[in-house]
């Protein structure tokens, strides 16, 4: 498994680079970039770097050409508003709205004039943009789930893996518009696989236990975690569940799979995090709303082999042979 590098140096919830290393800069006005994030700063370090990695490839140079203005939510949806008003506030360039599509609301509802670059999930279906090729308004940036066809993909990944599998748990926080509005969507493409889904609701994590009870229950053979940050933030809690309970468990970012789930396969997340300097240096001489929302190019498929052998499930070679990355 790769090992994941960590960058220092940014503390706090509002984080900003220290007013001496802009002071020793040349004359001129530096360009003010505004990141918000939906987690904390820890569970973002990666993505930050990631981020940080794309703006030095177009030219980019923290405190010497541009400032970036950070701010963590910290999982604590409320506080999006807040956060973004204080960017506005700020008079930033360009906003970077992070993570799933509450903090672009946000965002979008501090401002109507200052350039907004997401990162999103169906942005079209959710109201967020007109078509991802002519956006309209003040938004642009990336849409990270491409929808039913990746959807099926996971269910597909699970039926290789787990044999004779024909009941799938979905299990989601209802209180998430998009994945509560995906429900019929889902059990169309499962339908397709010959699946039958159960779907179960944890609006916070004490309704865990409930939930998985509800699955095994059902009979569920295993689940697929839809996106949420609340579920995101219990993954160990859920991971230990799945294997008391013997379900496998699959879901988007590989993170998931490192906590102990059976597999992940979704966009590349770093590489859509680099892929987001580009929206900032395009806006520099463009329209967001007519710059094109852009879709993940690279996938990750990560499988958890501790996890398959505890579950006494083998893998097959073939999956394991298109694994980007293998938990030993």
């Amino acid at each position: 498994m790769r090992r994941r590098e960590f960058i220092a140096g940014i503390g706090g919830a509002a984080v900003t680079w220290p007013l001496t290393a802009r002071a020793q800069q040349p004359a001129g006005r530096l360009y003010r970039i505004g990141y918000q994030s939906i987690v904390s700063r820890e569970q973002t370090l990666h993505l930050i770097k990631a981020f940080e990695e794309g703006l030095r490839s177009f030219g980019y140079r923290v405190g010497e050409n541009v400032v970036i203005e950070y701010r963590f939510a910290d999982s604590q949806m409320e506080r999006l508003p807040a956060l973004a008003a204080d960017l506005v506030r700020l008079g930033v360039d360009i906003i970077v709205a992070t993570g799933i599509n509450p903090s672009a609301v946000a965002a979008m509802k501090a401002t109507t004039t200052v350039p907004i670059v997401m990162t999103s999930i169906d942005p079209v279906g959710t109201g967020l943009v007109a078509s991802l090729a002519r956006p309209g308004g003040n938004v642009t940036g990336l849409a990270g789930d491409t929808g039913s066809e990746i959807l099926g993909k996971r269910f597909e990944l699970l039926k290789e893996t787990v044999p004779n599998l024909s009941r799938l748990g979905i299990l989601f926080n209802p209180d998430v518009t998009l994945t509560r509005n995906r429900q019929t969507s889902m059990t169309e493409t499962a339908k397709t696989l010959g699946l039958t889904l159960v779907p179960v609701e944890a609006r916070a994590s004490d309704a865990l236990e409930q939930a998985f009870a509800m699955m095994v229950r059902e009979r569920a053979q295993a689940f697929v975690m839809q996106g949420d940050s609340m579920l995101y933030n219990n993954r160990g809690e859920i991971a230990v569940m799945a294997l008391r309970n013997r379900l496998p468990a699959c879901s988007v970012q590989r993170e998931l799979a490192e906590s102990g789930f059976l597999l992940t396969y979704g966009a590349d997340v770093p590489d859509l995090y680099r892929r987001l300097a580009g929206f900032v240096d395009k806006i520099k001489g463009a329209k967001p709303a007519d710059l094109p929302i852009e879709q993940p190019t690279k996938f990750e498929l990560v499988i958890n082999l501790k996890t398959a052998r505890a579950l006494d499930i083998i893998v097959p070679p073939t999956l394991l042979t298109r694994a980007d990355a293998v938990i030993e």
